[in-house]
């Protein structure tokens, strides 16, 4: 369950679509994007996520949120919290009132983690410049990514991206049965005020808690 929630936030901010070359357009508003979230020493989203219908509305939604620090971050999603700090990660399920703790591996969680949301596109990913459009007085650009892995449950993205400050504004994902999740960035904080302590799970704010060392 918690390598299901690390990569539906994964799939949060990157994704898919076959094309076979890394298109330059793309490239450059990709690189841009990516500098933005990079400069940044913390940042916070809210976003709202669910599947898309036919008539393109959600046919159900739901409300997360992730504040991220360097290769720190916190999300809530799906009635869990995942914390992790550095060293440990702390997977908390409401349901259960259950926190998991196992060690935290950068290395080995590399394409899973939050942090590495906007450069994982630089390793394993085709993409492509797909289109501009204008909703209101904002124009967006649209790059569809693809993973190289043949055997990817994904099987496109569409990221949307503000064409004047290169903030993400939404994502779409397509998996190989054609099921399309989308999710959207309702409110983003750059530089959002992330204290250490909020990435290690206390259990003295979960009464009744049970918590498992997996470690």
């Amino acid at each position: 369950m918690k390598k299901t929630l690390i990569v539906i936030a994964n799939l949060l901010i990157v994704s898919s679509l076959a094309i076979a070359q890394k298109d330059k357009k793309a490239t450059a508003i990709l690189d841009e994007m990516s500098k933005k979230y990079q400069t940044m020493k913390s940042f916070s989203a809210a976003f709202t996520y669910g599947v898309e219908g036919t008539n393109a509305k959600l046919t159900e939604s739901y409300k997360g949120d992730v504040t991220v620090k360097g290769a720190k971050f916190r999300l809530k999603m799906a009635g869990q919290e995942v914390f992790a700090n550095g060293k440990d990660l702390y997977t908390y399920v409401k349901e259960t009132n259950e926190c998991n703790v196992t060690e935290f591996n950068p290395a080995e969680m590399e394409e899973l983690s939050p942090t590495k949301i906007y450069t994982i596109y630089k390793k394993g990913y085709k993409y492509v410049f797909l289109e501009e459009v204008k909703e209101g007085s904002q124009f967006y650009e649209v790059v569809e990514l693809s993973p190289e892995d043949k055997s990817s449950k994904v099987a496109k993205v569409q990221i949307k991206i503000d064409k004047k400050d290169k903030s993400v504004k939404s994502w779409k994902v397509w998996d190989k049965n054609g099921k399309r999740t989308v999710f959207r960035v309702d409110k983003f904080s750059p530089n959002a005020p992330a204290d250490d302590k909020m990435f290690t799970f206390d259990k003295k704010k979960y009464p009744g808690v049970e918590v498992v060392d997996l470690r």
